[in-house]
């Protein structure tokens, strides 16, 4: 599986589905704006779409918002929202030729979260140099 990571501030499509390849994984973080549009819609439509928050999304990712402006989409596009996904309410991928988008805008608990994960098993591994500031 291939993974594609955009963090732009990009009011075009840097990502466009004729590119992508079946199963392709995308973690999109920019276009954090209603203007912005890291995406193509032609993607956010074929596939499975997991935000980490569906109020800051619907309010701010222009990725989402253009294509639900342009009536290629709608909010319940949205399979879920990472939280169920990992509590199992919801399923993620369900066959390997699917692509999924994990779209955030940022929710600091979440980041807080793991990047405490991150330093825990980081620290177990003996991994990483520990700086005092």
């Amino acid at each position: 599986m291939d993974i594609v990571c955009t963090a732009t501030t990009s009011l075009t499509p840097v990502i466009a589905f004729e590119h992508l390849k079946q199963g392709v994984h995308i973690n999109a973080v920019g276009a954090f704006k209603p203007d912005m549009q890291e995406i193509d819609a032609t993607t956010i439509l074929n596939a499975l779409v997991v935000v980490d928050s569906l109020e800051s999304v619907l309010s701010e990712a222009g990725d989402l918002l253009i294509s639900i402006s342009h009536g290629l989409i709608t909010k319940k596009h949205v399979h879920a929202e990472i939280g169920e996904i990992y509590n199992g309410t919801k399923n993620g991928r369900t066959y390997a030729g699917q692509i999924t988008l994990f779209k955030s805008c940022g929710v600091a608990v979440q980041d807080t979260v793991s990047a405490s994960i991150v330093f825990k098993k980081a620290e177990s591994e003996n991994l990483g140099t520990l700086v005092n500031i």
